[in-house]
């Protein structure tokens, strides 16, 4: 198994070994906080792509291409009737 030093190659160890003890250190609301900020800024970072692409794209298009980024074409398809290889990643 890799731990998660050898798996952060650009990181020293030592540095490494420093955030792994900070994240021991935090509380579970602390953890949940941090990835709930991650989240949204992953989602921020997929909207600007999509808006990037389609300029003109109204608000509704540009929450739908994000979530076939994330949901996959198949289930947009199936949950959205929505296709975006017709209507554009």
């Amino acid at each position: 198994m890799t731990s998660v030093t050898d798996a952060a190659v650009d990181t020293p160890g030592e540095v490494m070994d420093l955030v792994v003890d900070r994240w021991r250190a935090m509380s579970v609301a602390d953890k949940l906080g941090a990835v709930a900020v991650l989240n949204r800024a992953c989602v921020q970072l997929s909207e600007s792509g999509v808006r990037r692409r389609h300029p003109d794209a109204t608000d509704d298009e540009v929450r739908h291409r994000v979530f076939a980024l994330r949901l996959g074409r198949d289930l947009m398809v199936d949950v959205y009737g929505w296709d975006p290889v017709v209507e554009g990643w």
